[in-house]
């Protein structure tokens, strides 16, 4: 930490207005300054190798890396104090209460916002890293854990009207599209802000797999595979990765998929 009192602080959350949110609410906070800002996980990582914070809003949802690939990236040994912030109240909220330093919910609110800055006081003082690393690391293998026993039942997507709840089992198949993933269902289709990588974790992966890396597929919804690419039961055709094919067979035959 800088001198005695300045926290260094980085705010990682692809919403401009997100952002700007936590620094309004910093902005009565003399000892905390903001060093930087980053709008995915890639930059997000190279900020903490640069800038060197003491303190990170870490965003749980952003594009192509979200916060838990920031922390497997980066090492648990490696991070500052982390406050996580999250859309979702689910799996995240229970993990957080059992290992992270803390969490914010959005939309944030000042009275939990300054209790969370409270703590983070009071690790600083205390500097003891190892700790911290602790319980980081056993918030990744409780994440890890939990995805894994049943995966999400539901996905929600953001509309003009509001908010759109997807059941899992109405999925035919879901498409990478630059920072977003891209849910079919049926003819219609929904841009949800959310990496592949993050969604083949949440779902539950006897019923989900990864055909290719642009791509997760319904496993109920295959009907033939042909070399490197695969049908679905609407005549869509899909590439299928050489190396995935072994495991996509495993699970169409009701067998345990071989590791990838």
């Amino acid at each position: 930490m800088a001198g005695h009192t300045e926290i260094r602080v980085l705010v990682a959350d692809d919403e401009p207005l997100a952002r700007r949110g936590v620094r309004q609410l910093l902005a009565p906070h003399r000892d905390l300054t903001v060093v930087g800002e980053a709008r995915n996980g890639r930059e997000t990582l190279a900020a903490l190798d640069a800038l060197s914070p003491d303190l990170v809003f870490l965003d749980v949802q952003m594009p192509e890396m979200d916060g838990f690939d920031v922390l497997r990236t980066r090492g648990a040994d490696r991070m500052p104090v982390v406050v996580f912030v999250t859309a979702h109240d689910q799996f995240a909220v229970r993990a957080f209460e059992a290992h992270a330093l803390d969490y914010l919910v959005k939309p944030l609110h000042l009275e939990r916002f300054d209790a969370a800055l409270q703590r983070v006081r009071e690790h600083l003082r205390l500097r003891d890293a190892a700790v911290l690393a602790a319980r980081l690391a056993a918030l990744l293998d409780a994440e890890k854990a939990e995805r894994e026993k049943c995966g999400v039942e539901r996905l929600v997507v953001r509309v003009a009207a509001g908010e759109l709840v997807i059941p899992v089992a109405e999925i035919d198949w879901i498409g990478a599209e630059d920072y977003y993933a891209c849910v079919h269902v049926g003819a219609k289709s929904h841009l949800l802000r959310e990496s592949l990588a993050s969604l083949e974790i949440r779902l539950d992966p006897r019923r989900f797999a990864r055909v290719h890396r642009s791509a997760i597929v319904q496993i109920d919804r295959i009907r033939e595979l042909h070399g490197e690419e695969l049908v679905l039961c609407g005549g869509l055709r899909l590439p299928l990765s050489r190396r995935r094919r072994a495991a996509i067979e495993a699970l169409l035959h009701g067998a345990a998929a071989p590791r990838m």
